[in-house]
């Protein structure tokens, strides 16, 4: 029973992986790529690390991963955050030198 809980986690985080992945690729601008990858790649990622934990089940493997998952809660939201600050100073001074293409 525990193998096919492990898989379903496994296999839904590489699908949450799968959809950050093709967001990168097809979405038309910055930020919705920035979306895409923090929101979906970060739920996939947690997803494969339960799956990691219940399959391995010692102490140690569990605790790589809760803080594994602590570091990735924490670090994403702040690094699109970061990302997308840079793309809207950066459009601000292009509209000021008028060679911003909308």
């Amino acid at each position: 029973m525990i193998e096919v809980l492990v898989g379903l986690f496994l296999l839904a985080g590489a699908g949450f992986v799968l959809v950050a992945a093709i967001g990168i690729v097809r979405l038309p601008d910055l930020l919705t790529r920035m979306h895409a990858s923090t929101k979906a790649g970060t739920l996939g990622a947690l997803l494969v690390l339960v799956g990691l934990g219940l399959h391995q089940g010692d102490a140690p493997v569990i605790t790589k991963a809760v803080a594994t998952a602590l570091f990735l809660l924490l670090t994403a939201p702040i690094a699109a955050h970061m990302i997308g600050r840079a793309h809207a100073r950066v459009m601000q001074k292009l509209k000021k030198t008028g060679s911003a293409q909308d």
